[in-house]
């Protein structure tokens, strides 16, 4: 059974660079067909698509965040690393990573972390 783990730090100064590991148990990050994801889901407000990392390793963006976005993984140690620059308080949410499936007649996302919260602020 896949597991995810998010950590990092809960607070961020503004304009620093907010650094996320989503850590993977249970199964490869290079398996076919899984895309490995950021949302988050800021105070009072739905979810937000940030990215993700494909078993190949390629990436994509969400368009409104692509700017300060970077994600990375490490296959050796089987996680995935959120990185969003220049931070400001809109940036403080709940950060979850998701498994979303690709396979013929999958679900979709099919595992989350149970999320982790990062707040921005001085």
């Amino acid at each position: 059974q896949v597991q995810l783990q998010e950590s990092g730090p809960g607070l961020v100064k503004p304009s620093q660079t907010l650094s996320l590991t989503c850590t993977v148990s249970g199964g490869s990050i290079t398996t076919n067909y899984y895309y490995w994801n950021w949302i988050r889901q800021p105070p009072g407000k739905g979810l937000e698509w940030i990215g993700y990392i494909d078993y190949s390793g390629s990436t994509d963006y969400s368009p409104r965040l692509k700017s300060r976005t970077s994600i990375s993984r490490d296959t050796s140690k089987n996680h995935i690393t959120l990185q969003l620059s220049s931070v400001t308080p809109e940036d403080t949410a709940v950060y979850y990573c998701a498994r979303e499936n690709l396979l013929p007649g999958a679900l979709g996302f099919d595992c989350w972390g149970q999320g982790t919260q990062v707040t921005v602020s001085s």
